[in-house]
């Protein structure tokens, strides 16, 4: 058997591992999903996924920690002053990788009667679905046609 040529190369840089390396743990998504559906309160987060506390206050801290979410003061009447979160640009970049997830998701996973969530176009109200297509144009429908090749970062093991 030949030896693949991937283990010629580095992965101490690899972006999918650094990336996976924030996201990756269980509750992570689930709380982008949260703030992404306008609950952006922490006793509400807590109270509609059922997380616990702690590890509610973890993923949060790394979500900020890596500027996916940021903190919003807000304070009620009579109340001491505490926090919302909102996604920022580097979160709203990864709605393409939430709705990918669904999909998968719900091909694979999703009840009898369905999926409970469909993502749609604000202004239109059309479903919304992700697409692999390549810089020239080509839509590419069968993942076996998709090939990695060393980028411009590589390194050498």
């Amino acid at each position: 058997m030949a030896t693949p040529p991937a283990l010629a190369f580095s992965t101490d840089n690899c972006t999918i591992g650094r990336a996976m390396g924030v996201l990756g743990e269980r509750w992570t998504f689930v709380v982008i999903r949260e703030v992404a559906n306008g609950i952006r309160r922490f006793d509400d987060m807590r109270r509609h996924t059922g997380m616990p506390r702690q590890v509610l206050t973890d993923r949060l801290a790394v979500l900020v920690d890596h500027d996916i979410l940021r903190r919003v003061p807000y304070r009620e009447d009579g109340q001491r002053e505490r926090h919302e979160y909102r996604l920022t640009e580097k979160g709203f970049g990864l709605f393409p990788v939430m709705v990918a997830v669904a999909a998968w998701g719900d091909r694979w996973y999703a009840d009898d009667d369905g999926p409970p969530v469909e993502f749609v176009h604000r202004g239109c109200d059309s479903p919304v679905h992700v697409e692999v297509r390549c810089d020239d144009g080509h839509h590419i429908a069968e993942p076996r046609e998709i090939a990695a090749r060393p980028g411009p970062g590589i390194r050498p093991a």
